[in-house]
């Protein structure tokens, strides 16, 4: 995508996948549009749904999601823990690739004059596009929220920046804009209370509370509204909420990550807490959020707990996930959570079907070849295990060992993205020795050109088989975990992944050797082979260990 837009509308269904499933049949019906995420909340009775594209392609999927979501919900039955006034309750258009904010405000104001003209639903506009400084913020527009529409539409400063002052039982109102990239975070407690969650969420908000005397009443300043203490923090909503009947949440919006991020309102909250008696268990992500924040948080992390200095982002994601106990409710998975993950382009092999893959290996065609197919086998291994630890956590009987098969899945998820993109780069890793064959031939100075950019090819040829049997080998020690600890009624899977490992490790090395055998440079063909041994000796013991494991279990 040359120029990319964010969408991630809320609407006002949580519960009946009949209706989530619409909404996005409607966005994917778009070409050009990529569904990134759907992350409905049964107790807030609400769903987020992020997509990206180009802009008009966006603005398009806006407006079909909308269509159909406005069908299907009915706001008179409608009843959640989340702040809403209507079915579809906020439209943001985020820029993030070559598109400015300026861009994303006209796309708000096309968005929000066909959805009041053609759908007859009151839009207000908010954030950057907001006309209105008392509209700049989501919060003052649905104040009172959908069951106060019907009297606040009678007073005529209330009046929608689209469509009629009218109150719209079965739809509510909707507020669309433009605005950065927002975090929608929550942050878990031990404790069933809600009000703690409030008071906790009353000192970091922007907001902060109203100022009471020392009778509970308000105080009201000279211009009559009442006074308040500010919150701690600049850029942030917050507000208690209950995740469920056990586990109260203090649940905001970070609206600038770069000014206050993941890691500054978590450890206040901790503080906080403690002052009420309570204790934080972890955080949730809800939506996706952008890759630079958890590298913040990781750097502050990193510094914190004196560990070793890393400058490697993957690293420092993974220590930030830790810390902020994102995998506290259940698996938090980067992949599937981290935008910059989410809009990379897969390759072409790896974007085709069961079948489609099948058809082009058998194909007369030399790529896709035994190094993708070695990729693809320890990215299935590496699913396996996946799908084992999936299996695993949230299973009372597996409570003991939850945190540790949840960093086990942190791993092999990982593991899993990194052979998925190596079934690509297998097959372009001989381009450059193709590139190099083409070289001009002529006299002594092309010809030894020629000559030591074929060299350097095969030395890259060899280099991406032996990176996919090394990632591969990494799956056994994650199969020995779920193999011992995982959930016993998938142990075969644990087999199963392992036996793919192998597959990969041994299909990756042979094709190492094959370009080995091109290359002239004995200390680097000496070098490669001493670790080619050491993986094979490695593979067969782990695979043996596994086996042995599963077998003596069953």
């Amino acid at each position: 995508m040359e120029k990319i837009v964010e969408c991630v509308p809320n609407f006002s269904e949580g519960k009946d996948k009949s209706v989530i499933d619409a909404i996005s049949a409607a966005i994917k019906s778009i070409e050009g549009v990529k569904l990134l995420n759907v992350d409905p909340g049964a107790d807030f009775n609400r769903t987020v749904y992020t997509f990206v594209g180009e802009p008009e392609n966006v603005l398009e999927a806006a407006f079909q999601a909308a269509k159909i979501g406005l069908s299907l919900i009915d706001m008179t039955n409608h009843k959640g823990e989340h702040a809403r006034m209507g079915a579809l309750d906020v439209m943001p258009f985020i820029p993030i690739k070559k598109v400015t904010m300026d861009d994303c405000i006209v796309l708000s104001k096309k968005f929000g004059e066909r959805m009041s003209k053609d759908l007859k639903v009151p839009v207000f506009l908010y954030a950057k596009s907001a006309k209105k400084p008392e509209r700049i913020r989501l919060p003052d527009i649905r104040k009172g929220e959908y069951e106060a529409l019907e009297k606040r539409f009678k007073n005529s400063d209330f009046a929608p920046d689209f469509g009629k002052a009218v109150f719209i039982p079965k739809s509510g109102a909707t507020a669309t804009g433009a605005r950065e990239i927002l975090i929608a975070y929550n942050i878990n407690l031990d404790k069933n209370d809600k009000s703690i969650a409030g008071k906790i969420a009353g000192k970091i908000r922007t907001s902060g509370v109203i100022k009471k005397d020392k009778n509970g009443e308000k105080i009201f300043g000279s211009n009559g509204k009442p006074e308040r203490i500010p919150g701690k923090f600049k850029g942030v909503q917050a507000g208690g909420m209950m995740y469920n009947e056990d586990i109260a949440q203090i649940s905001m919006n970070l609206l600038n990550y770069k000014e206050v991020n993941l890691h500054d309102v978590y450890e206040t909250c901790c503080e906080e807490a403690e002052k009420l008696g309570a204790n934080v268990t972890g955080s949730e992500i809800v939506g996706l959020l952008p890759k630079e924040s958890l590298v913040i948080a990781g750097r502050f992390y990193q510094k914190k707990n004196n560990l070793n200095v890393s400058t490697d982002e993957e690293e420092l994601v993974s220590i930030a996930i830790d810390n902020l106990g994102l995998s506290d409710l259940y698996p938090f998975i980067p992949e599937e959570k981290v935008i910059d993950y989410m809009v990379e382009e897969t390759g072409p092999l790896a974007s085709l079907t069961i079948k489609g893959f099948l058809s082009e290996t058998a194909s007369n065609s030399p790529a896709p070849g035994g190094g993708s197919v070695a990729a693809l086998s320890g990215a299935l291994g590496a699913a396996l295990s996946s799908m084992v630890c999936n299996l695993t956590v949230g299973k009372e009987k597996y409570n003991e060992v939850e945190k540790e098969i949840k960093e086990v899945l942190l791993k092999s998820e990982k593991i899993r993205t990194e052979l998925t993109n190596l079934i690509d780069e297998d097959t372009e890793a001989f381009n450059d020795v193709i590139k190099a064959f083409k070289m001009p031939n002529e006299n002594d100075d092309q010809k030894d050109k020629r000559s030591k950019a074929i060299q350097e090819g095969y030395k890259k040829a060899a280099s991406v088989p032996l990176k996919t049997a090394k990632t591969c080998e990494k799956i056994f020690d994650i199969a020995i975990i779920i193999a011992y600890k995982g959930n016993q009624n998938s142990i075969t899977d644990a087999a199963v992944s392992a036996l793919m490992a192998n597959a990969g490790v041994k299909g990756a090395i042979l094709n190492v050797r094959i370009n080995l055998g091109s290359i002239k440079d004995n200390d680097f063909v000496e070098k490669i082979n001493k670790e080619l041994d050491e993986l094979e000796k490695n593979t067969k013991d782990k695979t043996e260990k596994i086996l042995k494991i599963v077998q003596n279990a069953m």
